[in-house]
Formats: structure tokens, C-alpha cells, sequence
């Protein structure tokens, strides 16, 4: 039997290349060896959006197109929306009782993203408990894997704790326990030099953008703060503008030429930027097209959704009813 997988994004704006790197890419290929499930995560969204619910729902369509535009097939992949999966939260609830408000404290990534999202002491009960939604979700799909970063392993380890603490009590093994798949890609940084690529930060180029716009923020990339005049050797570690030219330029010994040349010097930032701006517009520029065609007739993509909610809704409804069977909730069957 295929493998299957779960994976997707939280709906807080357009795709960018760092997601494109980082996952897009992989779903495109995974589709044809896995099963594989795609999920817009408007209820994570919320977690810290909760007041600016239009913004997530604005974003549905946003993601879906981009979705589509790289390539990911919905005859080949379900593409659904969370919050239309009512038996999710109703998963959540009964894992909670599974987990100690102590555990969920200690998270290494909740706590990372606390301190990163500056809650303080006012953090939403709903994020402190997003790593049971989550595991709600994999669960409820019986992914046997989770595409994710290293940051994101401990969300992977509390999926599995969860898993076998509802196996032991009820004695079944309904649930499944999934194994991360770290992507094979390094991150991509911003167009700033700063480690992450962020919406937060403006550092990003979207998939969606147009060739104007990428050929400026391309011009506009870090590269390195030390190579002052043309014959200055310069540091190929840690600029942007090669690490981009690794992941889009599909000539690897030219690449590797022109790293070469950067190193000894006498060769242009400009040189160097212009090599990278037509490896990406040839790269973006399919991307685009795909994605003008469908935004063209936006309610065929929502029917996408729907179809694909709809059959993600089966699924999670089968494992759902095992769930309560195990914990003896069936009370008229």
C-alpha cells in the first residue's frame, strides 16, 4: 500500500519561494508515489488571527491557487480545508484528556514561538493547544508521514506520545503513529540576509509575483556587506543571492564557476544578481501563467476545495467512528 502523508499551510498570506523550496516541491513529487493530503490550516491560522478572520479567509483562495500553480494535481492529491473537517476539534477534545497542561508547556517549539510571537504571559489557549489540534489532524488521516522542519520534530513526538497513550488506555490500535520526513532542501533565507524567509519581515518573493517586482527585490538582495568594488574577493557563505542561484539555477558548474570567480574576485554583485534574476523568472514564470489561468475563475478552484474537503471528510469520519467505538462513545450502534 501507498504510503501516506500529511501536510500543509496555515492561510496567513501567499506562498512564497521559501515554501516552494521547503515543501512545494516535495508534494509535487510525493504525489506520485504517496497518498498524499494536503490541508489549508485556517483553525491553526486562527490560533493568532483570531481578529482578523477575513485576512484567513482571503488567504484560502490565495494558498489553493498557488497550490495549483506549482503543480500539485487534485486528482492526485486532496487538497482540503480544515475547519470543514468538523470531527477534527472533536478529536482534539478527547486527546486533551490525554495530554498534561505541564507537557504542553514544555513543547520546544511552542515555547520557541511564544517568545517569537512576543505573547508574554497572554498567550491564547488556543496556541498552547495546537499541538493536540495537530495531532488530531494527522491522526485523523492515519498519516504515516509528516513532512516538517527540525524546529517542528517535538510537534511529530507529542503526535506519537499521543498515539500510544490512546492505544494503551483503550487497548486497540486504531491510531497510527506517523514519522517526520525532513525535507532535503536547507531553508531558504530572506532576500535581507536574515536566516528565515517571513511574510512578517517583507523578505520574501511570493510565487504570485509579478516580473517587475521580483526583478526589484532581486536587485535589492543582500549579498556580501565586504565586497565593496568588483576586484574584491568576497564570501560565498551565508549570501543569499548564491544560496538562491544553488535552489533555482539548474547549471550547477556554472553556479559553481561563478562562486569560484566571487571567492578570488573581479566579479560583480550586479553580475551575479542578473544570472540569479533569469533563473528565477524562468523558474516563476509557468508559476505564473498557471496561476493567472486559475485565479481567471476562482469559483472552479473552490470547487476543488469543496470535492477535496468533502472526501477528506470520509476519511476523518471513519477514524473518528473507530475512536469512539474504542472509547466506548458508541452508544447507539
Amino acid at each position: 500500500m501507498k504510503k501516506r502523508i500529511l501536510t500543509g499551510d496555515r492561510p496567513t498570506g501567499p506562498l512564497h519561494l521559501g515554501h516552494y523550496v521547503g515543501s512545494l516541491k516535495n508534494r509535487v513529487e510525493l504525489q506520485e508515489s504517496c497518498e498524499q493530503f494536503v490541508m489549508i490550516a485556517d483553525i491553526q491560522a486562527l490560533t493568532d488571527n483570531a481578529e482578523r478572520p477575513q485576512l484567513v479567509r482571503e488567504n484560502v483562495l490565495q494558498v489553493a491557487l498557488d497550490y495549483l500553480a506549482v503543480g500539485i494535481d487534485p486528482v492526485k492529491t486532496t487538497i482540503f480545508i480544515q475547519s470543514l473537517i468538523p470531527e477534527l476539534p472533536e478529536l482534539t477534545l478527547y486527546y486533551l484528556n490525554l495530554v498534561t497542561w505541564n507537557r504542553l508547556k514544555h513543547n520546544p517549539t511552542v515555547k520557541q514561538e511564544i517568545v517569537q510571537k512576543g505573547y508574554g504571559e497572554s498567550v491564547p489557549a488556543g496556541f498552547m493547544v495546537y499541538p493536540v489540534s495537530q495531532a488530531a489532524d494527522i491522526t485523523a488521516f492515519k498519516a504515516n508521514l509528516v513532512p516538517v522542519g527540525e524546529d517542528q520534530l517535538p510537534m511529530i513526538e507529542q503526535t506519537n506520545e499521543i498515539v500510544r497513550h490512546f492505544n494503551r488506555i483503550y487497548k486497540t490500535d486504531v491510531l497510527v503513529e506517523a514519522a517526520a520526513l525532513i525535507p532535503k532542501c536547507a531553508r531558504l533565507p530572506g532576500t535581507d540576509g536574515k536566516a528565515k524567509m517571513s511574510k512578517s519581515l517583507g523578505n520574501c518573493v511570493y510565487l504570485g509575483d509579478s516580473a517587475d517586482v521580483v526583478a526589484k527585490k532581486v536587485k535589492g538582495m543582500y549579498t556580501d556587506p565586504g565586497h565593496l568594488r568588483v576586484e574584491d574577493p568576497g564570501k560565498v557563505e551565508g549570501n543569499p543571492v548564491f544560496t538562491y542561484l544553488d535552489a533555482f539555477d539548474l547549471d550547477a558548474a556554472a553556479v559553481q564557476d561563478l562562486k569560484d570567480h566571487y571567492t578570488r574576485g573581479g566579479l560583480g554583485d550586479s553580475v551575479v544578481k542578473k544570472r540569479l534574476l533569469d533563473a528565477i523568472q524562468a523558474f516563476l514564470e509557468p508559476i505564473r501563467a498557471r496561476r493567472e489561468t486559475y485565479a481567471k475563475d476562482p469559483s472552479q478552484v473552490m470547487e476543488i476545495l469543496k470535492q477535496g474537503t468533502e472526501r477528506a471528510v470520509k476519511i476523518a469520519a471513519g477514524t473518528l467512528k473507530e475512536v469512539k467505538a474504542a472509547m466506548h462513545l458508541d452508544y447507539f450502534t
